[in-house]
């Protein structure tokens, strides 16, 4: 995947991971009820932001890591029938161990 898509700046594209799909008192939640995931893998990973200086500022997360991004954040595309989001390292609110 990331070889097919290569994000610039302090971009990054995640992979949402799916929720659960039975609510707490086992009832089955059709797709129209389900709140938009908030957490997904990283799969692609931009170079860093550039100062204007010309520095490069290293990116804090990498492939495959685990996060947690604000609810609204990105643009979602779809790339060879996989529904990915790009957006700003900024977005990204927390890594999961």
């Amino acid at each position: 995947m990331a070889a097919k898509i290569e994000p610039l700046g302090d971009r990054l594209v995640i992979k949402a991971l799916p929720k659960e799909e039975v609510s707490r008192g086992g009832i089955v939640l059709p797709d129209t009820a389900k709140e938009k995931p908030q957490e997904g893998e990283v799969v692609a990973v931009g170079p860093g932001k550039l100062t204007d200086d010309g520095k490069r500022i290293a990116m804090e997360v990498k492939v495959g890591d685990k996060v947690l991004y604000s609810k609204y954040a990105g643009t979602e595309f779809k790339l060879d029938d996989e529904e990915l989001i790009v957006m700003r390292e900024s977005d990204v609110l927390a890594k999961r161990n």
